[in-house]
């Protein structure tokens, strides 16, 4: 089962990807980052994006596989908090 979270973050297209027990964080259609779970209490991954000239936000994203909760943040901001019940693994 996958997970994925898409929204327009300025003017570009953000995307949050949760496939098998890999988290990805693509901005305009380009992985960013992503990171395999490989036993880890949480997986983190993260970007910087500019939306205006010199305005920077830093992009967050965390998963826990044990609860499947998934965590976006800009800046601190949150954007989304989910749990994915397909993916919680214990």
């Amino acid at each position: 089962m996958a997970f994925t979270h898409a929204l327009d973050y300025g003017a570009h297209r953000l995307a949050l990807d949760l496939t098998d027990d890999e988290l990805r964080l693509s901005l305009d259609g380009v992985v960013r980052k992503r990171r395999r779970a490989d036993g880890a209490d949480c997986v983190y991954v993260w970007t910087n994006v500019e939306l205006d000239w010199e305005e920077h936000h830093f992009l967050e994203a965390r998963w826990w596989p044990a609860t499947g909760r998934i965590l976006l943040t800009s800046n601190g901001k949150t954007l989304l908090d989910a749990v994915e019940r397909g993916q919680a693994r214990v």
